[in-house]
């Protein structure tokens, strides 16, 4: 009771702090962390009030859910919920994304193959609209529309003050089989052999991602709850995880340690910084080897660009920042690793296949208008993070707008939580703009909150 008490608390300060915002000016979350990777214009309104909104509500062992507020991360929900022996049916790959941010701005893991994105497993959710109400939406009744159109909506249609979202079992450690690949249609040829079968050479498959070093160069991560563990690799030390899928066929890891496995490194990219040094990751501190402290670090780079003004007085070329999810059909998976590879090169890059679920969760046979992902098709999600330089004369974005390009001509979909180039037009077509106007207009009439558009493109 006191747990609900204090949440209707922490609604009624948030709510406040909406009502205390001018009218005109931005309305943005007063948050620490945040996993976008745009840039966003400067504002001198406050944030809103969202300090009491950042816990588990409950946990129902025997329905299986969990009631969690929209400011929790998942690090906080995943120590709630394994000693039920419990996770949350999809567990993004960093610790600090939160509930929230995972449904509002989308979310994929290794289960995904099998449970869609972390918005498919909301059941119901409340949430604060642009009209100052906080309202209950759920797959059917008077608000499903806000239900449907909300993942992806990206803070423009509201901010979800609570969900309740499925659980399921998980057991004390994973078991993973490292697959290689030299062909990249043998490897897009196991990914739909294991969703049509469950299993991979006889044993189940709970999990599944992969890492491309090369089009020669690929592996699959096949993973297996298990109770009896062999002996657990232990990769939050001197060992790094990615690497060890060239040197190792078979691995164990803790439940736990497999959730966070990519975050101690944020996959590879924490080799800009230099800790993937042994001499460097000896001094590095290990409880700042987390995704969430790598990210401040490209924060202030961003706002002081000492890295850049190195980089002009040793006269090497500027750089364009390629930060990407993008979802690409399974049949044409190999054909953009391939292109990726010749026109882009960064290496390596994660593969994450996807489906949305069959319709038999709560939620899960509902559209899903502001990222339309197809009933029944495979898709690999793929990304890549790193920067390029700036070929002479370039356009600004030129290898992120020829991503999208190639992207949508394969029948792709690229995730908004970084740099976005499309045209008004396109954007509306690709991401649902004429649903996302209408439910706007019902729920944000005086549009006080930014729109989707120039959030993701304009960056405002």
């Amino acid at each position: 009771m006191r747990a609900q008490r204090d949440h209707e608390l922490a609604v009624d300060a948030l709510r406040r702090s909406y009502a205390a915002v001018p009218p005109g000016q931005p309305v943005r979350l007063a948050k620490r962390t945040s996993n976008l990777f745009r840039p966003r214009s400067a504002t001198t309104a406050p944030g809103l009030d969202v300090s009491g909104l950042d816990g588990v509500l409950s946990i129902d062992p025997v329905a299986g859910t969990a009631d969690v507020q929209g400011m929790c991360t998942y690090e906080d929900l995943v120590d709630a919920t394994l000693p039920h022996g419990l996770m949350p049916l999809v567990v993004p790959q960093l610790r600090t994304i939160t509930l929230g941010g995972a449904v509002t701005g989308l979310g994929i893991e290794s289960t995904s193959f099998r449970n869609g994105l972390p918005h498919e497993s909301v059941v119901e959710l409340d949430v604060l609209t642009g009209a100052g109400e906080v309202v209950t939406a759920r797959p059917d009744g008077p608000h499903a529309d806000l239900f449907a159109a909300f993942p992806n909506s990206l803070g423009s249609l509201g901010y979800a003050t609570r969900l309740r979202i499925e659980l399921q079992p998980v057991r004390r450690a994973v078991a993973l089989r490292n697959v290689r690949f030299t062909r990249l249609e043998e490897l897009t040829d196991a990914i739909a052999d294991v969703i049509a079968k469950g299993e991979w050479e006889g044993r189940p498959v709970d999990a599944m991602d992969g890492v491309v070093f090369s089009p020669g160069e690929a592996y699959l991560v096949l993973g297996s709850f298990a109770d009896d563990p062999e002996r657990l690799s232990d990769y939050t030390g001197q060992d790094i995880y990615y690497r060890s899928l060239r040197r190792r066929v078979r691995d164990t890891l803790s439940s736990y340690d497999y959730l966070w496995r990519w975050d101690t490194d944020w996959f590879w990219c924490s080799a800009a910084f230099g800790v993937q040094h042994p001499v460097v990751r000896r001094l590095w501190p290990a409880r700042w080897r987390r995704s969430d402290v790598y990210h401040r670090l490209v924060r202030l780079e961003h706002r002081h660009q000492v890295a850049a003004r190195v980089d002009r007085w040793r006269g090497r070329p500027a750089r364009e920042r390629v930060v990407q999810d993008v979802e690409i059909p399974l049949d044409g998976t190999a054909d953009f690793l391939r292109w990726f590879d010749r026109e882009v090169g960064m290496t390596p890059v994660w593969l994450c296949p996807l489906r949305l679920r069959e319709p038999a969760g709560p939620g899960s046979a509902h559209a899903w208008p502001l990222y339309p992902l197809r009933p029944g098709q495979t898709y690999v999600n793929i990304g890549f993070w790193g920067s390029v330089p700036i070929a002479a004369g370039a356009a600004d974005g030129e290898v992120n707008r020829s991503i999208e390009r190639t992207v949508s001509e394969l029948g792709g979909h690229k995730s908004l939580y970084s740099d976005a180039y499309y045209d008004r037009a396109a954007f509306d077509r690709l991401y649902g703009g004429e649903t996302w106007r209408a439910v706007k207009d019902r729920y944000d009439p005086d549009h006080r909150l930014t729109g989707l558009y120039e959030k993701a493109v304009a960056r405002k």
